[in-house]
Formats: C-alpha cells, structure tokens, sequence
C-alpha cells in the first residue's frame, strides 16, 4: 500500500491493518521527513486518543492529515506504533 499527497509517496508498506475502511501504516514506513508536528488530538470511545501529524510538502501544509494511537486501548492494540491519513491523502495498492 501507498500513502501520496500532492504526487509525493509519504508512506508505503506490504504490511498495513485495516480498521474502520483505514490502512494503518507501521511508523517505519513513513517518509518522516514530510511529516510535521501536530497538537490535535481526538478521542475514540474504543481505541483512545488519537494524536495527529500534518504534512509539509514543498512548501504546502495539510494539518492534521495523519492520527497515531500512541498507547490505544486493549481492544485496539492492532493499530499500536501505526499510523492511518485523510485530509486527499490517497491510500492506493
């Protein structure tokens, strides 16, 4: 699977888990150096809280296209150190 916003891959992986019609990445398949710091989080009534990461590509912002549950409940541990995107991030095979 690959994660591209604006032309750029900014993730890809042969091993995402699929919840609630998202891929979850692993961390080590991010493209870090698009990817910059967000203070937004939400709340999920059965993963937890959510944390978020916005993309900086070429000098374009996308805020809070990317969420990570750091510590997700019990129930929820299979998206533990993975990361999912929205916000015209194309997830394609």
């Amino acid at each position: 699977m690959k994660a591209t916003w604006n032309g750029v891959v900014v993730a890809e992986s042969d091993d995402t888990v699929l919840v609630e019609g998202n891929h979850y990445f692993p961390e080590s398949a991010l493209r870090h150096e698009y990817f910059t710091f967000s203070n937004h989080k939400t709340m999920c009534p059965w993963k937890g809280q959510a944390t978020y990461l916005s993309l900086l590509i070429n000098g374009e912002l996308n805020p809070e296209a990317a969420w990570t549950y750091a510590d997700p409940k019990p129930e929820a541990d299979m998206v533990r150190g993975r990361v999912a995107f929205w916000k015209g991030v194309q997830v394609t095979e």
